[in-house]
């Protein structure tokens, strides 16, 4: 591959337009680049998990989901272009109900936190949930038959448990949600 960026800043985008990769022109604030930084913002909170001590499971795990998301990114910078596949979907599935089945049923809900790495999870999953709004936000108004939808649900599902994996690998737990924590019984 040769030299794909060699000059970074164009100028181009100096009047609150960018540009798309078929080289239309879009607002910075459309639905499509809202998606776009969105998804891009949720890679670089991977990124920022990645940089934790990890299991080489979990490295590999969310290193391919990064490539899976740079993969998104490109799909939403080329209108009509599709990305991502069913059979990531899938493969993200797999790996959900792998992880998942070594935990224990939850019987609250829980609160994000718990060990570092778990919190950078959390936070990563509430990007990857906004991310998923913006996509359909953005398929509401050109819809599409991508799977990329269907690819941010799984992943928010999947960074939940991962979470909860991290928690347990690191020696941490689940913090539970406590109902009327703190509350008077007469404030009830």
């Amino acid at each position: 591959m040769g030299n794909r960026l060699t000059k970074i800043y164009t100028r181009t985008g100096d009047n609150g337009t960018t540009g798309l990769g078929d080289g239309s022109r879009v607002p910075k604030d459309d639905a499509r680049i809202e998606a776009l930084g969105t998804v891009d913002e949720l890679n670089s909170c991977l990124g920022m998990l990645l940089t934790e001590p990890l299991d080489e499971d979990l490295r590999a795990c969310l290193t391919e989901i990064q490539h899976d998301l740079f993969d998104l990114g490109g799909e939403l910078s080329i209108p009509g272009y599709e990305a991502i596949r069913a059979d990531q979907v899938s493969a993200l599935e797999r790996v959900l109900e792998r992880y998942n089945a070594a935990l224990e049923p939850l019987k609250e809900f829980i609160l994000p936190g718990g060990t570092r790495s778990a919190a950078l999870c959390h936070v990563a999953r509430t990007v990857c949930r906004r991310a998923e709004r913006r996509l359909a936000s953005l398929a509401s108004a050109k819809p599409n038959t991508s799977y990329s939808l269907q690819y941010l649900n799984r992943l928010s599902d999947l960074l939940f448990v991962l979470a909860r994996v991290l928690n347990r690998r690191q020696g941490g737990a689940d913090v539970l949600w406590q109902k009327n924590r703190g509350r008077k019984a007469e404030d009830q």
